[in-house]
């Protein structure tokens, strides 16, 4: 695929300062890119490789000003990092969104429908009663249950699980190994110290604009009606475990090998670093940033904290405390000769008439 600078800079609302006519086929950084690619300059540390590059097309900020000479041809936009992100995201929609038709061996229940545009691969399955969009991909070995509801322009990709009932909106993407509507972890002890398994009836709904990396799992909420819901813009990472009956608030953005305990409440636009545990039946306010490994074991009632360490705490304190811990070990030696000088002291000491 091959666009030209004049393109390009059309898409993103940028002024061309060169070639307009050159073809580009490929993205790459700035220092790498050769003839043909298109990069970009928002760190300034970077400079030095603008003056130096091969590529054909750099984007830049309206506010740059050269300090040499650049062979390269300029795109002048309002931010080169939001520009440049937005040109990776076309580039993916049109890599993604090639396949189509099916493959087969495949499956699809005959009172299930499918839009136009669509792609099924070979070993895909799709059960009874499901409705999916306009230009929605299915890559192979991915599981559709019955009654399932995906919006359009919703990428399921390999080995993705997706329970009956779930609903998938619009415009969303889906990783490997992805399983969505799963048992919720429900198990009732008995007098006799075993388990009794708790039936889990309800549903997944995942709202548009979401994107869930690979082997993430969210659980189905435990009674019929109830659901699991992931608002519309939330990003995933892999690795995450979200249990039952959790709403995540949109444009929240978890990372890797977090886990989020059955009924909590995530608010919107939070951030979750990795390996955060929050336990259940707690709500998180918005605008809330929690630390990596943070450990969250009470609600979080006041919007816009940023909190660190198990339990967690504001970050501010946590580092001071962190300061600290770090000189235990002095410390306690420091307090060790302290205690043998007392000790000494004492048992010099004359006894008074």
């Amino acid at each position: 695929m091959e666009f030209t600078i004049n393109q390009i800079a059309g898409m993103l609302a940028g002024e061309v300062k060169g070639k307009g006519d050159d073809k580009i086929s490929m993205l790459a950084k700035i220092q790498d890119a050769k003839q043909g690619q298109i990069s970009f300059l928002s760190n300034p540390k970077y400079e030095q490789y603008i003056y130096t590059t091969q590529a054909s097309a750099v984007i830049v900020s309206k506010e740059f000003v050269a300090r040499k000479e650049i062979t390269a041809t300029l795109i002048l936009v309002d931010d080169p990092y939001i520009s440049f992100t937005r040109l990776l995201e076309e580039y993916h929609k049109l890599v993604s969104f090639q396949k189509s038709g099916v493959e087969q061996p495949s499956f699809m229940a005959e009172n299930s429908t499918i839009g136009k545009d669509f792609y099924r691969g070979a070993f895909s399955y799709i059960g009874s009663n499901a409705r999916i969009g306009d230009n929605v991909k299915i890559y192979p070995h991915a599981f559709i249950g019955d009654n399932v509801v995906i919006g359009d322009n919703t990428i399921i990709h390999s080995g993705v699980k997706i329970y009956p009932d779930t609903r998938i909106g619009n415009n969303c993407v889906i990783h490997y190994g992805t399983v969505i509507g799963s048992d919720g972890f429900g198990f009732a002890p008995q007098h006799d110290g075993t388990y009794k398994t708790i039936p889990q009836l309800g549903t997944v709904i995942i709202e548009d604009n979401v994107a869930i990396g690979g082997n993430t799992v969210i659980d189905c909420a435990t009674l019929f009606g109830d659901a699991t819901i992931i608002r519309k813009g939330v990003k995933l990472d892999n690795l995450i475990q979200i249990a039952h009956n959790v709403e995540v608030g949109q444009n929240t953005v978890i990372a890797a090998q977090t886990g989020i305990s059955g009924s909590t409440k995530i608010g919107e636009n939070c951030i979750l670093a990795g390996q955060v545990g929050i336990a259940g039946h707690l709500v998180i306010a918005n605008n809330t940033g929690l630390g990596a490994q943070a450990g969250i074991s009470k609600s979080i009632k006041e919007p816009g904290q940023r909190l660190m360490g198990s339990p967690a705490y504001e970050f501010g304190e946590y580092f001071k405390s962190y300061a600290v811990f770090k000189r235990l070990p002095d410390i306690q030696q420091r307090l060790r000769e302290l205690e043998a000088k007392m000790q000494n002291a004492k048992s010099n000491s004359l006894p008074v008439d």
